[in-house]
């Protein structure tokens, strides 16, 4: 039904207006039986909050916004690629948000921007979200954070690594994920391996370095810094660190990049120079994007859980802005699962190497 308002409901569901205004908004010490019927006068009419009227009324906003890296996202853009990165975030972010009525709106941040504080304050002005839902590296970036409490806006951070006590935290276990993949290659035979690291900002990039060294370590092989090349996460970059790897002295056998785009680069440097992957190169990735589905051959990866990390964000972040937490052990940093999946891009290493 078109131009359903409050007062339809109300009229609906034989209450005042007052009465359905409580239950949408989800305010506390409303009986049971008045939820019921509103929320059933709401569905049978198709009723929805205005944004305009409730921010008129100076309530609440009804505005989750997440905040995303400008500078990868606008060069994923350009590329003509696309970030499915950003795409299953806002995917498991807008399930839940349209679950709870709220409104999902996704705004560019640039984190290495000298007017950081000042752009991030006029944001939370302008769009006055209720909440934030901050992803890498906008989640360990101290501005931001400190903007954000310093506001008063509730927010919750997809892979931090620092400061866990500050908002609720979603993340899986980088270190180990990249760890379990370094092993799997070690397992395979490969002893001259070699890492696309991604950028510095980023604490993804020095927790997946950190898995691919220690589990060299624990396997009696020894890291150097000239195994390790540096990306920023996109194609581009993961070609020309493996044209400055394969044109090492002593060549690697097998190459893990810290993400999947970067792995597609490998795997086209690798063809470049006539080396085939895996006969003559294993490549393993990061991320599980439907790229390393299609490449050929198949990527190794780590299947990242983006859209559980998102929407379990934002299922922990809706009651604490009803200011409803449920019970007082509600978790606040919570660790997602992860899986390796093992594809035809790696084999054993070549019986010369």
């Amino acid at each position: 039904m078109a131009g359903v308002t409050i007062y339809d409901v109300a009229a609906r569901a034989g209450v005042s207006i007052k009465s359905v205004s409580r239950v949408v908004n989800g305010e506390p010490n409303v009986s049971p039986i008045l939820r019921d019927k509103v929320n059933a006068a709401v569905a049978e009419l198709g009723y929805r909050r205005s944004l305009s009227a409730r921010s008129l009324a100076g309530s609440s906003s009804s505005i989750i916004a997440a905040l995303v890296d400008a500078e990868l996202t606008i060069e994923h853009w350009r590329s003509g690629r696309g970030n499915d990165y950003l795409s299953r975030l806002e995917l498991g972010a807008l399930m839940e948000c349209r679950q709870a009525d709220y409104h999902l709106m996704v705004e560019l941040v640039d984190h290495g921007s000298a007017n950081l504080r000042r752009d991030l304050s006029s944001l939370l002005s302008a769009i006055r979200p209720d909440g934030v839902l901050l992803t890498p590296p906008n989640s360990d970036h101290p501005v931001v954070l400190d903007v954000l409490e310093e506001a008063g806006v509730a927010f919750a951070r997809i892979s931090p690594e620092q400061d866990l006590g500050r908002g609720i935290c979603v993340r899986m276990d980088e270190r180990q994920a990249a760890y379990d993949v370094t092993t799997h290659l070690i397992g395979l035979g490969h002893q001259r391996l070699a890492h696309v690291s991604g950028p510095r900002p980023y604490a993804a990039s020095k927790l997946r370095r950190e898995g691919f060294e220690k589990a060299l370590r624990d396997h009696g092989l020894a890291p150097s810094a000239e195994a390790v090349a540096e990306g920023d996460f996109t194609f581009e970059s993961g070609l020309r660190a493996a044209g400055e790897l394969l044109g090492a002295a002593v060549r690697p056998t097998a190459i893990f990049a810290a993400n999947d785009d970067m792995a597609l680069g490998v795997l086209q440097a690798a063809a470049s120079v006539g080396l085939k992957t895996p006969e003559d190169l294993s490549v393993a990735g990061f991320d599980d994007t439907p790229s390393a589905v299609f490449s050929t051959p198949p990527l190794t990866t780590v299947r990242q859980p983006v859209a559980e990390m998102a929407a379990a964000a934002a299922r922990r972040l809706v009651p604490m802005l009803r200011a409803a937490m449920g019970s007082e052990g509600e978790r606040t940093d919570v660790v997602t699962p992860y899986s390796l999946i093992v594809r035809g891009s790696t084999a054993p290493p070549p019986r010369d190497a």
